[in-house]
Protein backbone atom coordinates (compact mmCIF):
# COMPACT_ATOMS: atom_id res chain seq x y z
CA UNK A 1 0.00 0.00 0.00
CA UNK A 2 1.46 3.31 -1.08
CA UNK A 3 0.44 6.60 0.47
CA UNK A 4 2.03 10.03 0.16
CA UNK A 5 5.05 9.06 2.26
CA UNK A 6 5.72 5.91 0.23
CA UNK A 7 5.51 7.87 -3.01
CA UNK A 8 7.81 10.51 -1.60
CA UNK A 9 10.31 7.83 -0.51
CA UNK A 10 10.39 6.38 -4.03
CA UNK A 11 11.11 9.83 -5.46
CA UNK A 12 13.82 10.44 -2.89
CA UNK A 13 15.51 7.10 -3.56
CA UNK A 14 15.53 7.78 -7.28
CA UNK A 15 17.00 11.21 -6.64
CA UNK A 16 19.77 9.68 -4.54
CA UNK A 17 20.76 7.34 -7.37
CA UNK A 18 21.02 10.32 -9.71
CA UNK A 19 22.75 12.81 -7.44
CA UNK A 20 24.75 10.64 -5.01
CA UNK A 21 25.23 11.28 -1.30
CA UNK A 22 23.42 14.19 0.28
CA UNK A 23 24.50 16.22 3.27
CA UNK A 24 22.16 16.63 6.22
CA UNK A 25 24.24 18.68 8.68
CA UNK A 26 21.30 19.61 10.90
CA UNK A 27 20.44 15.98 11.73
CA UNK A 28 22.03 14.26 14.74
CA UNK A 29 24.88 11.81 14.23
CA UNK A 30 22.63 8.89 15.25
CA UNK A 31 19.39 8.56 13.26
CA UNK A 32 16.71 6.03 12.36
CA UNK A 33 14.59 5.78 9.22
CA UNK A 34 12.86 3.09 7.19
CA UNK A 35 10.40 2.19 4.48
CA UNK A 36 7.87 -0.41 3.34
CA UNK A 37 9.35 -2.92 0.90
CA UNK A 38 7.48 -5.37 -1.33
CA UNK A 39 7.86 -8.29 1.09
CA UNK A 40 8.25 -6.61 4.47
CA UNK A 41 9.44 -3.62 6.44
CA UNK A 42 12.95 -2.19 6.48
CA UNK A 43 14.26 -0.20 9.43
CA UNK A 44 17.61 1.57 9.19
CA UNK A 45 19.73 2.85 12.07
CA UNK A 46 22.73 4.97 11.18
CA UNK A 47 25.64 6.60 12.98
CA UNK A 48 28.00 9.06 11.35
CA UNK A 49 31.31 9.43 13.17
CA UNK A 50 34.43 11.51 12.75
CA UNK A 51 36.87 10.75 9.94
CA UNK A 52 33.98 9.93 7.57
CA UNK A 53 33.03 6.73 9.35
CA UNK A 54 29.48 5.43 8.78
CA UNK A 55 27.81 2.49 10.52
CA UNK A 56 24.50 1.34 9.06
CA UNK A 57 22.24 -1.35 10.51
CA UNK A 58 19.27 -2.57 8.51
CA UNK A 59 16.55 -4.78 9.94
CA UNK A 60 14.28 -6.51 7.43
CA UNK A 61 11.11 -8.09 8.85
CA UNK A 62 9.06 -10.11 6.31
CA UNK A 63 5.28 -9.79 6.23
CA UNK A 64 4.93 -13.59 6.08
CA UNK A 65 6.43 -14.14 9.54
CA UNK A 66 9.76 -15.57 8.38
CA UNK A 67 12.94 -14.88 10.33
CA UNK A 68 14.18 -11.33 10.76
CA UNK A 69 17.36 -10.38 8.89
CA UNK A 70 19.83 -7.92 10.40
CA UNK A 71 22.77 -6.53 8.44
CA UNK A 72 25.54 -4.21 9.63
CA UNK A 73 27.56 -2.20 7.11
CA UNK A 74 30.61 -0.07 7.93
CA UNK A 75 32.45 2.48 5.81
CA UNK A 76 35.66 4.39 6.43
CA UNK A 77 36.29 7.44 4.24
CA UNK A 78 33.58 6.28 1.82
CA UNK A 79 35.19 2.83 1.48
CA UNK A 80 33.16 -0.24 2.50
CA UNK A 81 35.15 -2.10 5.17
CA UNK A 82 32.72 -4.71 6.53
CA UNK A 83 29.39 -6.46 6.06
CA UNK A 84 27.82 -8.68 8.73
CA UNK A 85 24.48 -10.30 8.01
CA UNK A 86 22.54 -12.35 10.56
CA UNK A 87 19.46 -14.35 9.64
CA UNK A 88 17.66 -15.55 12.77
CA UNK A 89 15.17 -18.38 13.14
CA UNK A 90 15.18 -22.16 12.90
CA UNK A 91 17.83 -22.11 10.14
CA UNK A 92 20.30 -19.35 11.10
CA UNK A 93 22.61 -18.09 8.40
CA UNK A 94 25.40 -15.62 9.22
CA UNK A 95 27.76 -13.99 6.72
CA UNK A 96 30.82 -11.88 7.57
CA UNK A 97 32.90 -9.98 5.00
CA UNK A 98 35.82 -7.64 5.69
CA UNK A 99 37.67 -5.45 3.21
CA UNK A 100 40.94 -3.54 3.39
CA UNK A 101 41.17 0.19 2.66
CA UNK A 102 41.81 -0.54 -1.02
CA UNK A 103 38.55 -2.45 -1.23
CA UNK A 104 40.12 -5.89 -1.41
CA UNK A 105 38.41 -8.75 0.41
CA UNK A 106 40.60 -9.98 3.27
CA UNK A 107 38.13 -12.12 5.26
CA UNK A 108 34.94 -14.00 4.43
CA UNK A 109 32.87 -16.60 6.23
CA UNK A 110 29.39 -18.05 6.08
CA UNK A 111 28.16 -19.80 9.23
CA UNK A 112 25.26 -22.18 8.78
CA UNK A 113 23.73 -24.54 11.32
CA UNK A 114 26.60 -26.85 12.23
CA UNK A 115 29.05 -25.90 9.49
CA UNK A 116 31.05 -23.10 7.91
CA UNK A 117 31.63 -22.45 4.24
CA UNK A 118 33.20 -19.87 1.95
CA UNK A 119 31.25 -17.10 0.24
CA UNK A 120 31.28 -17.19 -3.55
CA UNK A 121 32.81 -14.33 -5.54
CA UNK A 122 29.41 -13.55 -7.08
CA UNK A 123 27.83 -13.36 -3.63
CA UNK A 124 30.56 -10.99 -2.43
CA UNK A 125 29.79 -8.64 -5.31
CA UNK A 126 26.09 -8.81 -4.51
CA UNK A 127 26.82 -7.83 -0.92
CA UNK A 128 28.90 -4.89 -2.16
CA UNK A 129 26.06 -3.80 -4.43
CA UNK A 130 23.49 -4.14 -1.65
CA UNK A 131 25.66 -2.13 0.73
CA UNK A 132 25.81 0.81 -1.69
CA UNK A 133 22.09 0.52 -2.39
CA UNK A 134 21.25 0.70 1.31
CA UNK A 135 23.57 3.67 1.82
CA UNK A 136 21.87 5.49 -1.06
CA UNK A 137 18.47 4.73 0.42
CA UNK A 138 19.56 5.97 3.83
CA UNK A 139 20.90 9.19 2.28
CA UNK A 140 17.62 9.76 0.43
CA UNK A 141 15.41 9.06 3.44
CA UNK A 142 17.38 11.40 5.67
CA UNK A 143 17.48 14.08 2.99
CA UNK A 144 13.67 13.87 2.93
CA UNK A 145 13.47 13.87 6.75
CA UNK A 146 11.74 10.46 6.77
CA UNK A 147 12.44 9.41 10.36
CA UNK A 148 11.55 6.25 12.26
CA UNK A 149 9.96 6.23 15.70
CA UNK A 150 8.77 3.25 17.72
CA UNK A 151 7.58 2.22 21.14
CA UNK A 152 4.69 0.68 23.07
CA UNK A 153 1.20 1.93 22.26
CA UNK A 154 -0.71 2.91 25.41
CA UNK A 155 -4.03 3.79 23.77
CA UNK A 156 -5.19 6.84 21.86
CA UNK A 157 -2.20 8.77 20.57
CA UNK A 158 0.03 7.92 23.52
CA UNK A 159 3.20 5.92 22.90
CA UNK A 160 6.00 5.13 25.33
CA UNK A 161 9.08 5.14 23.13
CA UNK A 162 11.96 2.74 23.64
CA UNK A 163 13.92 5.37 25.57
CA UNK A 164 10.97 5.55 28.01
CA UNK A 165 9.84 8.93 26.70
CA UNK A 166 6.05 9.41 26.61
CA UNK A 167 4.91 11.05 23.35
CA UNK A 168 1.70 11.89 21.53
CA UNK A 169 2.03 10.21 18.14
CA UNK A 170 0.21 11.95 15.25
CA UNK A 171 -1.89 8.90 14.34
CA UNK A 172 -5.05 9.42 12.29
CA UNK A 173 -8.43 7.79 12.89
CA UNK A 174 -7.75 4.81 10.59
CA UNK A 175 -4.45 4.06 12.33
CA UNK A 176 -6.05 4.23 15.76
CA UNK A 177 -8.80 1.87 14.59
CA UNK A 178 -6.20 -0.61 13.29
CA UNK A 179 -4.28 -0.49 16.56
CA UNK A 180 -7.44 -0.90 18.61
CA UNK A 181 -8.50 -4.00 16.67
CA UNK A 182 -5.11 -5.64 17.12
CA UNK A 183 -4.84 -4.72 20.79
CA UNK A 184 -8.07 -6.58 21.57
CA UNK A 185 -6.32 -9.95 21.27
CA UNK A 186 -3.21 -8.91 23.21
CA UNK A 187 -2.73 -8.50 26.95
CA UNK A 188 0.45 -6.43 26.80
CA UNK A 189 0.76 -3.09 24.98
CA UNK A 190 1.44 -3.42 21.27
CA UNK A 191 4.81 -2.46 19.84
CA UNK A 192 4.29 0.10 17.08
CA UNK A 193 6.73 1.55 14.55
CA UNK A 194 5.92 4.50 12.34
CA UNK A 195 7.54 7.00 9.97
CA UNK A 196 7.26 10.76 10.32
CA UNK A 197 8.05 13.08 7.41
CA UNK A 198 7.03 16.58 6.31
CA UNK A 199 4.38 14.93 4.11
CA UNK A 200 2.73 13.07 7.00
CA UNK A 201 2.81 9.88 9.05
CA UNK A 202 2.85 6.24 7.97
CA UNK A 203 2.32 3.21 10.18
CA UNK A 204 5.21 0.84 9.47
CA UNK A 205 4.84 -2.18 11.77
CA UNK A 206 2.66 -3.45 14.63
CA UNK A 207 3.64 -6.48 16.70
CA UNK A 208 3.13 -8.07 20.10
CA UNK A 209 6.91 -8.60 20.39
CA UNK A 210 8.94 -6.23 22.55
CA UNK A 211 11.27 -4.90 19.87
CA UNK A 212 12.57 -2.23 22.22
CA UNK A 213 14.64 -5.03 23.76
CA UNK A 214 16.98 -5.06 20.74
CA UNK A 215 16.63 -1.54 19.35
CA UNK A 216 20.13 -0.09 18.86
CA UNK A 217 21.32 2.65 21.20
CA UNK A 218 23.76 5.35 20.22
CA UNK A 219 26.03 4.51 23.16
CA UNK A 220 26.70 0.95 21.95
CA UNK A 221 26.23 1.34 18.21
Amino acid sequence: MLNQISQRVCALLWGALLTGCSSTPDLPAFTASGYLADRGTVRIWRKNSDHQAVHLRTVFTPFNGDAMETTDYSWQQQQLVSVERHLAGAQPDDVTLRFDHQGNLNFMQRQLAGRREAVSADSVELYRFDAQRMLDQSNALLEGRVLLRQGHWLGGNQVRECDDKLVNAPFDRDTLYTLGRQQQSQAAPLMVSWLEAPEGVQLLRVTSDDECSWQPKESDF
